[in-house]
């Protein structure tokens, strides 16, 4: 494994995928109210503490006030070709921002209970330290919550513009890659996979009916 002693408190750059359709949602998940708060507000105060600096990927005004100090990036490639485009736009600002860093942490918008130690263990898993560390839970891949080499940005946008599926997991494969688990959490409203999302209106209630039974201590 990397000995990451001498640079163990750096973080890494983070950007939030907020750059899709959300048509399964019917607005914009940046936007959508849990707990007396966007998603978008709940995701980044969760992510801040994790990462050197955050910036928000978004292609659509969701018509919200945006996090202080959260710039936001457009996809680099036009069209909304999918998630990766959303990946390689985080590789080419995190590239700008921070050039002394060789990977940017990526959390989609919505998945509000993400763990708080997700990008200190997506970094101390690297072995080499030129790989793609994904998140998984209960033998599930969730491959945008993710440890990205910048280095892989051109290969990336290559395959952005010459795949026809341009299936996140198909791009991994084509890489090293190291999988992190992540466990469930144990709670007295039975047990929650961290990675729980929210794609549609009932998955929100779902996500409210947590929030209201959850120890703050918890979430």
């Amino acid at each position: 494994m990397v000995d990451n002693a001498a640079d163990s408190d750096r973080r890494p750059p983070a950007v939030v995928l907020a750059g899709g359709r959300s048509s399964r949602m019917g607005s914009p998940k940046a936007a959508v109210m849990l707990g007396g708060q966007t998603m978008l507000a709940r995701v980044v105060a969760r992510l801040s503490p994790q990462a050197a600096s955050i910036a928000v990927n978004l292609n659509i005004d969701p018509g919200i006030a945006l996090p202080s100090g959260a710039p936001v990036i457009a996809d680099t490639i036009p069209g909304l070709p999918g998630p990766l485009a959303g990946v390689l736009a985080a590789m080419r600002h995190a590239r700008k921002v921070a050039p002394e860093a060789s990977h940017v942490v990526t959390v989609p918008i919505d998945a509000p209970f993400f763990p708080t130690t997700l990008a200190a263990r997506l970094q101390g898993a690297l072995i080499v330290g030129d790989e793609i560390a994904v998140a998984w839970s209960l033998g599930e891949m969730h491959p945008l919550f993710a440890l990205w080499p910048l280095a892989i940005a051109d290969d990336l946008d290559s395959w952005i513009r010459t795949d026809e599926k341009r299936r996140v997991r198909a791009f991994i494969a084509r890489h090293s890659s190291v999988a992190v688990d992540f466990p469930i959490v144990a709670t007295k409203a039975g047990p929650l996979d961290p990675f729980f999302n929210v794609n549609t209106p009932q998955q929100l209630e779902e996500a409210e009916e947590w929030l209201n039974r959850l120890e703050d201590s918890v979430i």
